[in-house]
């Protein structure tokens, strides 16, 4: 945990209820280990959202779909949401789950490496959102600039990554150095941190 676990638990206690279905991928993803962003992540990403008012955005990394449920939620009916994960069992998933909360419709599913799925798309995005696998954070700081339109954001998950960023000895650490040494070094990003959960960046495209 990055903040103090009893402070966590105290965020946590003030958010509301979710409904049945982000209960149960919640309730799932902790029986398997699914990796997803939490409530509170959530939270914050969906004002954001509220906040900036996206119309186009795009996923790198949706795991069950969780996030992009709270994404596509806070969006509005309007907006085009493109979910893209590697793993076929969770996209399968994530397809009942976006059936279940009647968002299919405006939700694009991409199987296969998310930066692929990326580039077979056209256009400008409003928003990214980065939960890709940790090594590849680099990569997708090579590939998101010319994807997102100028003053769009880009939402980066795990940039203090339980602390190692402070003392990296695997791949997918140095991965995450890497990335935030570079982001905020970008000439095209005004950027953030804040210590929620595992670590958050918002980065806005100048």
């Amino acid at each position: 945990m990055i903040t103090d676990p009893a402070i966590e638990q105290y965020m946590l206690s003030l958010l509301p209820e979710r409904d049945a279905v982000l209960a149960e991928m919640e309730a799932y993803a902790a029986e398997h280990r699914v990796p997803i962003i939490g409530p509170a992540v959530a939270t914050f990403l969906a004002a954001l959202v509220k906040l900036t008012k996206p119309r186009r955005i795009f996923e790198l990394g949706s795991a069950i779909g969780y996030s992009t449920i709270w994404l596509t939620r806070a969006a509005g009916p309007e907006a085009e949401v493109h979910y893209s994960d590697g793993s076929p069992d969770s996209a399968r998933r994530a397809r009942d789950y976006f059936e279940r909360t009647g968002l299919a419709g405006q939700i694009r599913v991409h199987v296969g490496d998310a930066l692929t799925a990326l580039a077979s798309t056209e256009g400008e995005y409003d928003l990214i959102f980065n939960d890709v696998d940790k090594e590849g954070y680099p990569a997708v700081l090579d590939a998101a600039p010319a994807r997102l339109r100028r003053g769009g954001l880009f939402i980066t998950d795990n940039t203090l990554w339980h602390g190692r960023v402070l003392d990296p000895k695997e791949e997918a650490d140095f991965g995450v150095v890497e990335f935030n040494r570079r982001l905020f070094g970008h000439q095209g990003f005004f950027s953030a941190i804040l210590p929620i959960r595992d670590g958050v960046s918002v980065a806005v495209k100048r």
